[in-house]
């Protein structure tokens, strides 16, 4: 975007051209984020803000932590440290969340800044001066055994609404029916603090005259709700506040951790967080650019959308606009308000407080990609209705939309372009080379194809624009199954030995497809995007922008990449997802946090024990071998102990195939590179070929023995050995739990003890081991009858029960 203006390296808007600022709900900073949490107003977003970028408008996307109000005092209380050390240490943790998932802010800050005081106290001054503002004597529940005003969310209680049923609703919202309260309507109050039933008292604060500013408010809702295509379920949540009537809105609060009030009689008040919080948007602009103003106060020329769950969206659509049209000032007004019902976990709700679910940081531990987790949480985004994340969905959506059609679609053809061609059809491939393709536009089946995909971009462009970006992300995932499609109908692979220039079409046809997709999807899977561009061997920068005529191209799909252009290294994208780890996560994320907590306990406790017995317990070699008299102290000194033979000396670790191709001089035989949390990967050979097929050895994790003597198979030197289970006519990968960590090395319980550097060939260590070396009844890799076992959990099979581990 060379014409965007610019301060240093923050972008201002441009005159002429469309500048987009995109918000996403500030989430709060008294827990980690949740998926729900994430797929509901910062993922969203994020998808919307590279888009933008993607078609070449100036957008900025803004957000940051919420930091100040009750909750985070009630956390401070719980944590037993400040509000300020509990924003630090969970503004820190959702950064590093949002990092891992590849939110591209362009500033995410926080609330509890100098800037947001000043944007704060100015936007109310304005409000004071305008006379928006009135004084009333409220009452308000208040604790004499904790001796201060209760703030709403310090109130549990029964919800007054009637059919609602929840006892544990708060003081200023019930979660179960989204009804917002004040802490006096709540049935049989509690202090959260300490139990007691607190008293009502009377206290004075500043209230927000909703009622007069309304006729403006309806002026606004009814204007831009059309001009904007609010999401449905924003336009019902708004209508229905206005159906009940506004009233006043009280704006302070007795607390301490706040924007301080500027009025001398309520200088030991703070602003209510609902008042101060979407204010926090223009502060954190104001931290990313000195220049806000020219964002967010200038509506002819800025577009503002934002991203929000469901219970978010009457503080923005009526009580944020209310504040900004009582200031008198030319703010930029909402324009898109993109709202999202609930993604449930299982059988219940995703909860922060009560800790049930998956976590930000849970799914970085998993070890399933983060392009994985975007893609199932966007096709799974809540657009109008409540919709619910489980394990098997989640593996049915990897292993047959990304795995069997999209990774499989780019994957033929990159592998095909990649094979060696030896001249006169006597090859297999184009040596990497784009071929050129003359008559494309004349050759029927591309022909349809090309019409096929240009509609398909022309839905996709009207989808995004309109924020419907999960029909944007299934009308791009269709253009890889016409991909497939027309990669089936022209067998590419006869044409390649009998029509060569028809071959040729539809190579060079179907790369641009691959590159197509790579844009299309690059907002909802970036990390995918990059490693398809480098498979590609193009820069890593993608346009869809109808100035540079981007979409038009995506009609001539064999010219998207020029012939002649060598492609990379074309390796799997992605990994099938077993049963048995859908499994080991169902479980392992059962329950709520605390519970998970509490299980883990137990199991070290167990642990422990069964460690302390067998320490306790001698272990007869098989043969049942007596134990040698020791030798006198003069033998000893003539000759060195020979170390115990046990399992210890074997060093078997955890390690990942990063990249596999068959041996240029054997054809049972794989050269792999592979990971085991050294700084440079090594080189094994194995002999699989007949029995795992290449595109399911990429990207796996497998067990492999470190310390034979390197060997040299077929003058290719192999460096370790992978360990596998076999029959007599089956052979399968001793596979590490998901989550084992690279490089760890498997243990087994009982023994101790540094491996060899390098094992003994004349010993015969390895050969004497091996023999106790099996799979149990339960597909679990065994020493006699001692799992192979990881930081994460033992290691095991797919199907081979009993069988010989080698």
């Amino acid at each position: 975007m060379g014409d965007t203006q610019t301060t240093g390296d923050k972008k201002l808007p441009v005159a002429g051209k469309r500048n987009i600022l995109i918000t996403s709900a500030l989430p709060y900073v008294n827990n980690v984020p949740h998926l729900g949490n994430i797929i509901g107003c910062v993922l969203s977003a994020d998808v919307y803000a590279r888009y933008c970028r993607l078609r070449g408008y100036n957008a900025i996307y803004i957000c940051g932590t919420d930091e100040y109000g009750t909750a985070t005092e009630t956390k401070a209380l719980e944590e037993n440290s400040t509000p300020k050390e509990i924003c630090d240490k969970y503004h820190a943790i959702h950064r590093e969340v949002y990092k891992w998932f590849n939110i591209s802010f362009d500033e995410f800050g926080r609330t509890s800044t100098p800037q947001q005081t000043e944007v704060c106290q100015a936007i109310f001054n304005k409000l004071l001066e305008n006379n928006w503002l009135s004084e009333n004597t409220m009452q308000q529940l208040y604790c004499d055994k904790c001796s201060k005003f209760l703030a709403d969310r310090l109130v549990e209680g029964n919800c007054p609404t009637p059919g609602c049923k929840n006892d544990s609703a708060r003081g200023d919202q019930c979660d179960d029916c989204s009804k917002l309260l004040n802490p006096t309507e709540l049935i049989n109050p509690r202090c959260k603090v300490c139990s007691t039933s607190p008293r009502i008292r009377d206290t004075d604060h500043l209230f927000l005259e909703l009622p007069l500013l309304e006729p403006k408010l309806r002026e606004y809702i009814n204007k831009m709700s059309v001009e904007g295509g609010w999401s449905q379920n924003a336009i019902h949540a708004t209508n229905a506040w206005l159906k009940e009537g506004l009233r006043q809105r009280c704006i302070t609060r007795d607390l301490k951790w706040g924007v301080p009030v500027p009025l001398e009689k309520f200088k030991e008040k703070v602003f209510y967080v609902w008042f101060d919080a979407p204010i926090g948007y223009v502060s954190i602009t104001k931290c990313y650019t000195e220049e806000w103003e020219k964002w967010w106060k200038n509506p002819e020329n800025v577009e503002l959308y934002q991203f929000m769950g469901k219970d978010n969206v009457p503080f923005h659509t009526v009580m944020f606009p209310s504040t900004l049209i009582g200031t008198g000032e030319s703010w930029t007004m909402m324009k898109t308000i993109s709202v999202t019902e609930y993604l449930n976990y299982e059988a219940g709700k995703f909860s922060k407080s009560k800790g049930v679910g998956v976590f930000g940081n849970d799914a970085k531990d998993t070890g399933i990609p983060v392009e994985v987790w975007r893609y199932y949480l966007l096709t799974n985004r809540p657009e109008v209705s409540d919709t619910l994340f489980t394990w098997a969905d989640l593996q049915a959506k990897l292993n047959s939309e990304l795995l069997n059609n999209l990774g499989n679609f780019i994957n033929r053809v990159l592998s095909f372009i990649a094979k060696p061609d030896l001249g006169a059809g006597k090859g297999s491939g184009y040596n990497s080379i784009i071929p050129d393709a003359p008559g494309a536009e004349s050759h029927p089946l591309t022909k349809a194809l090309a019409e096929k995909i240009g509609n398909y971009v022309d839905q996709y462009v009207e989808a995004m624009e309109k924020v419907k970006l999960k029909q944007g992300l299934k009308i791009a995932m269709s253009i890889s199954g016409e991909g497939n499609a027309y990669l089936q109908e022209s067998q590419f692979w006869k044409l390649y030995k009998e029509d060569l220039p028809s071959c040729s079409i539809v190579m060079r046809t179907s790369v641009g497809v691959v590159y197509l997709l790579a844009c299309l999807l690059e907002p909802f899977m970036p990390s995918f995007s990059i490693e398809v561009l480098k498979q590609l061997n193009m820069p890593l920068q993608l346009s869809l922008s109808d100035e540079k005529g981007d979409v038009a191209k995506a009609k001539t799909p064999w010219e998207i990449i020029p012939f002649g252009h060598k492609i990379g290294t074309p390796v799997p994208l992605f990994k099938e997802l077993k049963d048995e780890e859908v499994e080991f996560f169902r479980n392992k994320f059962a329950g709520s946090q605390a519970d998970r907590a509490d299980r883990a306990v137990k199991e070290e406790a167990e642990a422990k024990k069964v460690t302390e017995k067998l320490k306790n317990t001698k272990i007869t070699e098989k043969g049942g071998k007596k134990e040698r008299a020791s030798k006198s102290s003069g033998e000893a000194k003539t000759k060195a102990a020979e170390p115990e033979l046990t399992i210890s000396r074997l060093d078997i670790r955890v390690g990942v195939i990063t990249e596999v191709q068959k041996h240029p001089d054997a054809d049972s035989l794989y050269v792999e590179k592979i990971d085991v949390g050294e700084e440079q990967p090594r080189t094994v050979v194995s002999g699989l070929v007949k029995y795992i097929p290449l595109e399911e050895m990429q990207n796996r994790k497998v067990c492999v023995l470190c310390n034979l003597k390197p060997a040299t198979m077929r003058g290719i030197k192999s460096h370790a050995m992978v360990l596998c289970a076999s029959t007599s006519d089956k052979v399968e990968l001793v596979e590490p739990p998901a989550a084992a960590a690279i490089g760890e090395r498997v243990t087994f319980s009982g023994f101790s003890g540094e491996p060899d550097d390098v094992l003994n060939p004349k010993k015969k260590v390895w050969e004497t081991l091996q023999v106790d070396l099996h799979t149990d009844r339960d597909l679990v890799a065994c020493y006699k009858d001692l799992p192979f076992t990881t930081s994460a959990g033992v290691c095991k099979v797919i199907s081979i029960s009993d069988g010989t581990i080698r």
